[in-house]
């Protein structure tokens, strides 16, 4: 007779909320009458509000937990990465609603696919099993797919989705292949499993380091570095720009909590081969994103190249956090800290980013391209100076967040003995800053283009300013969101 262990579902809560919550929309949308669809929209921001709750009280409590039979762990990182996906989501939510509705797009399965991704990303930052990463990535790109494809009218978009569809398969598949020779080397699918096999001397080296590359490579493709950012481009141009926020903002802290859980808390041991592999991608995503951006016309498109650059920074942190084979706490520390602390300024200021294109967007026009902001300090000087705090921050100009999020990547590149690395980095950040200010210039020193007043719900007005003025006080006080990333991260290790 088998004995079963009734797992403990409390480390889950937010989870089973959320899937309650999927399910009993789904059901509600059956009797509601179109009257009442705006109760839908409030029911999904019910639940993410719910999932935040939890997710806070879980990161206060600091425990590390495994359940499901060690397939499932909480723990301060994870609570963290949690609560700030589930309050990302929240603000793309209200970014999203004037948009969609003008455009009738405002459905139960745009609102139920939402959900289901989140699902999935706060299944992945916690998976503690190379099952419950593949089931938690799966569940996050399926729904990406069919939200890229919500627009079942424009071409464009359905394009993308095939694209992403047909790449992102193929990333899956290299993942899996990679997750298959790791369990054929180690024996076990558990991630710590895995580390003590390692560890022990248990493990098959040589099928490892095959395994590994594979594994790199589709990690590679969710993080949207180079040579594996192909799509991101074509997708962030071609989807719905709801959609491009979503996609832009909140997965990246999951791809994060991914690359954690696989390469330093399950691979640390083959440190000196990873590291090498995400150098070449960090430097190669510095020098195509920021180069590339700067022959934009295209604002989405000009920030998914920013998006890729941004991304090689996150790198950077994972790459110094082990030297030459030997381990400085302090240092690794320091490093895992700094990336950790990056990816959460870079998503605070793409939803400000591409939430000002929703906010220029109208009936009938998107404000997808550059020229769009010109003379915007004429039809409106506040958004004119929220959208140069976005940008001034993204182009890392002191004092705003994003310069101490560059500051501190490079702080440990330059601890790590990397000079030239930084060096590099610093030389592609001024290309970067190019096209940033480009669009500052725009706004303040040509003539509009269009005289149409905004016309965004207040919401919407206010929610944007507190995310760049977010940016703006972060930059001036930035110990706080510091503190608070490297006690997330030393109580997880």
């Amino acid at each position: 007779m088998l004995n079963f262990v009734i797992p403990d579902f409390y480390p889950a809560a937010a989870e089973i909320l959320l899937l309650v919550m999927l399910c009993a929309i789904l059901l509600v949308d059956l009797v509601l009458p179109e009257s009442k669809r705006w109760w839908i929209a409030f029911l999904t921001q019910a639940t993410l509000v719910g999932g935040a709750l939890i997710s806070y009280v879980m990161l206060v409590d600091g425990q590390v937990v495994l359940t499901f039979s060690n397939m499932f762990v909480s723990d301060s990182l994870g609570s963290l990465l949690k609560l700030l996906t589930l309050v990302s989501v929240m603000f793309v939510v209200i970014y999203n609603r004037g948009y969609l509705a003008l455009r009738g797009l405002e459905k139960t399965e745009y609102y139920a696919l939402l959900l289901s991704a989140t699902l999935g990303m706060m299944v992945l930052i916690s998976a503690s099993h190379l099952v419950s990463v593949y089931l938690g990535l799966e569940l996050l790109s399926l729904s990406l797919y069919a939200l890229v494809a919500l627009d079942r009218d424009s071409a464009p978009a359905t394009e993308a989705a095939m694209k992403y569809f047909v790449l992102g398969a193929l990333a899956s598949g290299l993942l899996l292949y990679g997750m298959s020779m790791i369990y054929g080397a180690t024996g076990t699918l558990e991630i710590g499993g895995i580390a003590q096999s390692m560890y022990q001397g248990t493990a098959n080296k040589s099928v490892l380091l095959f395994g590994l590359v594979f594994l790199v490579a589709g990690l590679a493709f969710k993080l949207g570095v180079a040579p594996f950012h192909m799509w991101i481009p074509d997708v962030y141009q071609g989807a719905p720009t709801p959609i491009t926020l979503f996609i832009g903002s909140a997965p990246k802290l999951a791809a994060f909590a991914m690359a954690m859980r696989l390469l330093v808390y399950g691979l640390f041991d083959l440190a000196s081969q990873w590291q090498l592999m995400l150098l070449i991608m960090a430097v190669l995503s510095i020098a195509i994103g920021n180069l590339a951006a700067i022959a934009q016309t295209n604002l989405k498109r000009m920030l998914a190249y920013s998006t890729i650059s941004h991304m090689g920074f996150v790198l950077l942190g994972l790459v110094t956090g082990v030297v030459g084979g030997s381990i400085d706490p302090n240092r690794a520390i320091a490093a895992y800290s700094a990336s950790l602390y990056y990816v959460i300024v870079y998503v605070l200021m793409s939803l400000g980013a591409f939430g000002m294109i929703l906010l220029l967007s109208r009936a009938g026009h998107e404000a997808e391209n550059i020229d769009d902001f010109k003379g915007l300090n004429q039809r409106n000087s506040w958004f004119a100076a929220m959208m140069a705090i976005l940008m001034f921050s993204m182009a890392g100009i002191p004092f705003f967040v994003g310069f101490w999020a560059k500051f501190l990547v490079l702080l440990a590149v330059v601890d790590a003995g990397m000079l030239w690395l930084a060096i590099f980095a610093v030389a592609f950040s001024l290309f970067g800053a190019f096209y940033y200010l480009r669009i500052i210039k725009l706004m303040y020193f040509d003539a509009p283009a269009d005289k149409t007043p905004i016309q965004a719900g207040f919401d919407m007005r206010i929610l944007l300013s507190i995310n760049a003025l977010a940016v703006a006080v972060l930059g001036m006080f930035p110990q706080i969101s510091m503190y608070l990333g490297t006690l997330s991260l030393l109580r997880s290790l």
